[in-house]
């Protein structure tokens, strides 16, 4: 057993520790932290790493002292810091992920995102997923769970018709030519876009090419209320929590924003990629 597997495990069976001190059962903590009942025993039982969002809420509900919650966070770090942390998260499945991000989705009320070079996952069709997940597969050796990794995806877009929450997203026009899939399922993504973006709740902006950036786009990022942003490298997904971090990205998102066409403007972008398309599509 690797040193790896050995602290996640420890670090499982501190946290049932905890969930028993509170004389919760697995179920009851799920339904306190709005999980799937199966994540709290895949963190238990080291089949999947916790992250840090995961330690922090599994304190707060079970009334950790700041002592204990504090050391945890520093394990659940240290883990994913490690060189194979990536390697490992992925093993998870693909279908774990996607449940790890319904989690945090579930306690978010304003959500602001900005890619550059795809879209937006709570934008997309089952389509685009499937290819997305079979280069992420294809990458990183995930286990095949493409199917329920979808199904989860697509369970995760119910939350854009709930009014009580907002959601902004921005992406560069290079994202909506950005290939990542065949052109008949580019074009129905792109058709997805157009409906979406007039949920009254939803803002969806492009960055037109002609339009100069405010900054280099080096990679996407999501914030999540005002006490998270998430920025995803190709083998680590960087939590950050501190207010300077969640500051910076805060004006990052809004500069990027005063660059951005909204509403019609928006799909007046989105269309005229569709009507390029068709043009220099083979008849």
């Amino acid at each position: 057993m690797s040193s790896f597997q050995q602290a996640r495990i420890d670090l499982g069976i501190q946290l049932r520790q905890l969930r028993e001190s509170a004389h919760l059962s697995g179920k009851e903590l799920a339904e306190r932290l709005r999980w799937q009942p199966s994540k709290v025993s895949r963190l238990e039982n080291a089949r999947q790493t916790a992250t840090e969002d995961d330690v922090v809420v599994w304190a707060q509900a079970v009334a950790a002292p700041p002592e204990t919650t504090d050391e945890l966070i520093a394990q659940a770090i240290a883990l994913l810091e490690r060189h194979d942390g990536w390697k490992q998260r992925h093993r998870s499945g693909l279908a774990a992920i996607q449940e790890d991000m319904r989690d945090l989705e579930a306690r978010t009320k304003l959500f602001r995102a900005f890619e550059p070079g795809i879209l937006v996952g709570l934008l997309q069709t089952a389509e685009y997923a499937r290819h997305v997940f079979s280069k992420v597969k294809r990458l990183y050796s995930a286990p095949d769970q493409i199917d329920a990794a979808v199904r989860v995806r697509m369970q995760r877009q119910e939350i854009l018709y709930d009014r009580s929450r907002t959601f902004r997203f921005i992406v560069l026009e290079a994202a909506l030519h950005t290939r990542l899939a065949p052109v008949d399922v580019m074009r129905g993504q792109l058709d997805r876009l157009l409906a979406v973006s007039t949920l009254p709740n939803v803002e969806f902006g492009v960055i037109p090419f002609t339009q100069e950036l405010p900054a280099n786009p080096v990679h996407g990022f999501w914030i999540f209320n005002e006490a998270l942003v998430t920025v995803g490298t190709l083998t680590k997904d960087l939590l950050l929590r501190d207010p300077d971090d969640v500051a910076f990205y805060t004006k990052a998102f809004d500069d990027f924003a005063k660059a951005a066409q909204f509403d019609e403007s928006g799909r007046d972008i989105i269309i005229k990629v569709l009507d390029q398309d068709r043009k220099n599509s083979p008849h």
